[in-house]
């Protein structure tokens, strides 16, 4: 997580696998996971102008999950994150098969979920990572 700019740090234990999870807690989406689509399906899709990755993949590739809602809600409640930038989450399957995916911030000392087109991608969008250790 550390190597693309996280700041990786545990905000629980579950007790009933021993396992400590770790969430990146910097204070913007981390700068060297943004501008990415939402997973392959998007990527494969954009003929002009892809991005470099897509979030799915790179999560994958740095061994780490992207955080579900309820995770990037479960965040937001030990400070304040986002506030400049978005980050992608785990989308539900009958959104994604629609084209769509979801996406966090916070504005307005508020939380709040929004939507977009799988595909799209902006400079200050990139996603946050869980892992369980």
């Amino acid at each position: 997580m550390e190597l693309t700019g996280g700041e990786p740090d545990v905000v629980g234990h579950d007790a009933s696998t021993g396992e400590f999870i770790f969430f990146d807690c910097s204070p913007e989406s981390p700068k060297e996971r943004r501008s990415l689509c939402y997973d392959r399906d998007a990527l494969d899709s954009r003929k002009d102008a892809p991005p470099v990755d897509s979030a799915l993949d790179m999560a994958a590739a740095i061994g780490i999950n992207i955080l579900t809602e309820d995770e990037y809600r479960t965040l937001q409640q030990l400070g304040k994150f986002d506030t400049k930038t978005s980050s992608w989450i785990k989308t539900p399957e009958p959104i994604r098969a629609l084209g769509g995916a979801i996406f966090c911030d916070r504005r307005y000392d508020h939380v709040f979920t929004y939507h977009n087109g799988a595909s799209s991608y902006y400079a200050a969008r990139g996603f946050r990572g869980s892992l369980r250790v």
